[in-house]
């Protein structure tokens, strides 16, 4: 549901601007929204997918734990301030909502070898973008820079653990984040898609009670992982 309402709305707003699009590569296009990127600060927000993964470090050697993946939704906003031709400064506050399921080797019941890993996330990124050389209305960018995530789903203050089929992760991460996307310049607005890679600094699982649990005593770290695809309209 949550994929076709975004589908929905992109098909949308791509469709009004069909015949801008079509001329976007002509040899000598009109050019739209010419002053647009020499504003200070503009504003804007984006919808998206999010693909939420955990890279697991081990004490000693033995089976990995599965991470079967969904698709998750994105929203948010976008703050941009422009520091100079080619560089801008992006505040993008959003709202990720995943599920990531684990799946452990040795148990005999499937109550206990699985995991759900649900998670609501405020994700907090600063980054800075590097753009090239507008071509028509066409102008390729790279992102990169730093974030701090809470995690409103964490249970982290909960007194039950695994051995109550309570899987609990810290509230608060932090991240750096690289990625690239493309402005397109439409008729009445920018449209710009991208995509992004999340790498987590610091391990965020909170072990269970008995330190010999056979969920968490064997790892040494999790940290997340995750591709973030964002369609923005400014």
């Amino acid at each position: 549901m949550k994929k076709s309402i975004v589908c929905i709305l992109l098909f949308l707003a791509v469709s009004s601007q069909a015949q801008g699009v079509k001329g976007m590569f002509n040899k000598d296009p009109i050019i739209n929204h010419e002053n647009f990127d020499k504003q200070r600060v503009y504003w804007g927000y984006f919808l998206g997918f999010s693909f939420y993964d955990y890279k697991f470090d081990y004490k000693a050697i033995a089976p990995d734990i599965i991470v079967n993946r969904t698709t998750g939704f994105n929203v948010g906003l976008v703050g941009d301030l422009r520091l100079q031709e080619y560089l801008n400064l992006r505040f993008e506050p959003g709202l990720y909502y995943t599920q990531r399921n684990l799946e452990y080797s040795g148990f005999a019941s499937s109550t206990d070898a699985k995991r759900q890993v649900g998670a609501t996330y405020i994700h907090f990124p600063l980054l800075l973008k590097f753009s090239a050389l507008r071509t028509g209305n066409v102008r390729p960018y790279l992102l990169g820079g730093v974030s701090t995530t809470l995690n409103l789903g964490s249970n982290s203050k909960s007194i039950d653990d695994n051995a109550q089929q309570k899987f609990r992760v810290k509230q608060w991460t932090k991240n750096y984040e690289v990625g690239f996307g493309i402005d397109l310049y439409l008729e009445y607005f920018k449209f710009s898609p991208s995509i992004r890679g999340v790498f987590g600094l610091g391990d965020e699982l909170i072990r269970d009670n008995d330190p010999n649990s056979p969920w968490t005593g064997n790892i040494q770290s999790m940290k997340t992982r995750a591709i973030l695809i964002n369609f923005t309209f400014h």
